[in-house]
């Protein structure tokens, strides 16, 4: 079942679009990171773009990527000649096999600028997401600093913590290493 069988190039073209803006809504909603949603998009785009003129070679023969502006190419009926006909099928079916790989050539011709339109825009995509990633790698870095000076903190407030729970033991009177 295809289910893209009714949407014309230019509504393939908004669907790379319309994939890139939710993945990039999903991951902004979900991590609320701006620079990880940016990322999601343009790799959604790139992904949705390599589908799409996948899409677009894998079914050639369609009339949306203008394969049915040509007239296709029919062999002579050489079987119907009187007297000769039948031995005339083989090459009626030879002339079958040449026209229908005709035909299949002009339908290649006419969908492969449109499937090399979602590749460059695919290769665009990739292209873009090397310096958004990089600003992603950077941020993750950031807040990894940051978490770690954050911990460093922790553990010296829990040190200074247990330091005076020892104090406060000995000042009691208890056993320095019965609690904790």
């Amino acid at each position: 079942m295809d289910i893209l069988a009714g949407v014309s190039t230019e509504w393939l073209r908004a669907l790379t679009w319309i994939t890139a803006a939710a993945a990039g809504l999903a991951v902004l909603l979900w991590w609320r990171r701006l620079d990880l949603a940016a990322l999601a998009a343009v790799e959604a785009f790139l992904a949705a773009s390599l589908g799409a003129g996948i899409y677009v070679l894998n079914h050639l023969g369609d009339g949306r990527w203008g394969g049915d502006q040509q007239a296709k190419l029919s062999p002579p009926p050489l079987s119907d000649a009187p007297m000769v006909g039948t031995f005339l099928e083989p090459l009626e079916g030879m002339l079958g096999g040449v026209t229908d790989g005709i035909n299949e050539f002009g339908d290649f011709r006419s969908a492969l600028p449109v499937a090399l339109d979602f590749f460059a825009a695919a290769g665009w995509a990739l292209a873009f997401s090397v310096p958004v990633a990089m600003v992603a790698l950077a941020a993750a870095a950031k807040a990894a600093r940051q978490r770690k000076a954050e911990f460093a903190v922790y553990q010296a407030d829990v040190e200074q913590l247990r330091n005076e729970l020892e104090h406060l033991k000995r000042h009691v009177g208890y056993p320095v290493r019965d609690i904790i």
